[in-house]
């Protein structure tokens, strides 16, 4: 369990080196050791590596901002087929406690909009489950599944996480990311609308599903891959795309994706947050940069609002 008690630390703290150091250690690109060695030189007064990694690694004591008691939601855990995956996937299902019990007589057009959310390279951990209440508090229906349920499902620890997920076979994830989005859209009280976000890797995530989901009404990926750009004119999504300043592994790869949609007259926004980090919109890392953070949700919700019901 990570200690609230600890340093609320800023990506200012930190050397630039140290925290595109610690980006490579996060996407898998080196292992503990090697970040280790490069962050000795970092540790200073009596600081060591170990420290700053302990520094700028999760604190989830941080990050529920809606409790799993809230009164106004109601979340359980599902199971969905996926026949093209690993035959069968989990999730947590969150709904607004105040949205009518859903019946055979309600009409989908009363219904609530949907929304997949899509975790990181280390599966379904604290923080996106919150993510996943905070959009029901919001009035939608959101459903949160996890890439590693066929490895036995999110660890206890983010190391722990992140070698499981290496074990993923990539292909059958995306199936099953793939047959949780068809999940949704048949779960009753929802208008069949349906919107999908996330971050990092799930934001990678979330580009390629919009080239496989004609259907999906509305795509909001925060600082994710672009997808293959011969597969970009299949997207038929609006787009809302985020991004950090500092943030060249994912940034170097924006200017022909965007060339590319523009060519296939895609619907699309892009914002860049000036000053912040990969990864400024998650509330339990150093990373986190809360007035960009605020700026790029309230900007989600709105999109969400105007594409899923016309508000």
């Amino acid at each position: 369990m990570t200690d609230p008690a600890r340093p609320r630390w800023t990506a200012a703290d930190f050397d630039p080196e140290l925290l595109r150091l610690f980006d490579k250690y996060v996407h898998g690109a080196i292992d503990r050791r090697v970040f280790l060695e490069g962050a000795a030189k970092f540790a200073v007064g009596g600081v060591t590596a170990a420290a700053l990694l302990e520094a700028l690694s999760p604190n989830f004591a941080l990050a529920e901002q809606v409790a799993r008691t809230d009164l106004r939601i109601r979340a359980e855990t599902v199971d969905f087929p996926s026949p093209q995956g690993y035959g069968s996937g989990r999730g947590t299902l969150v709904r607004p406690a105040s949205a009518p019990p859903p019946g055979p007589s309600m009409a989908a057009t009363h219904g609530l909009p949907l929304i997949l959310v899509i975790h990181e390279n280390r599966g379904l951990n604290p923080p996106i489950e919150d993510i996943a209440r905070r959009l029901a508090v919001d009035n939608f229906i959101a459903f949160a599944p996890d890439a590693l349920f066929p490895l036995g499902g999110y660890p206890d620890g983010e190391d722990k996480a992140r070698e499981m997920f290496g074990k993923l076979d990539p292909a059958k994830t995306r199936e099953d990311f793939v047959a949780a989005a068809n999940y949704l859209k048949g779960v009753p009280g929802g208008n069949v609308r349906m919107g999908a976000v996330r971050f990092c890797w799930g934001g990678g995530m979330t580009n390629r599903l919009a080239t496989r989901l004609p259907e999906l009404a509305a795509a909001v990926p925060f600082y994710g891959e672009a997808p293959a750009l011969d597969q970009v004119p299949q997207i038929k999504a609006p787009l809302l795309l985020m991004f950090a300043d500092s943030d060249d592994r994912i940034n170097s790869t924006w200017p022909s994706y965007e060339a590319a949609l523009k060519a296939a007259g895609a619907s699309l926004q892009a914002f860049k947050y000036p000053g912040t980090q990969h990864g400024f919109n998650n509330d339990t890392t150093p990373r986190y940069d809360a007035a960009a953070a605020q700026q790029a949700w309230g900007r989600t919700i709105a999109f969400f609002n105007r594409q899923l019901r016309g508000a």
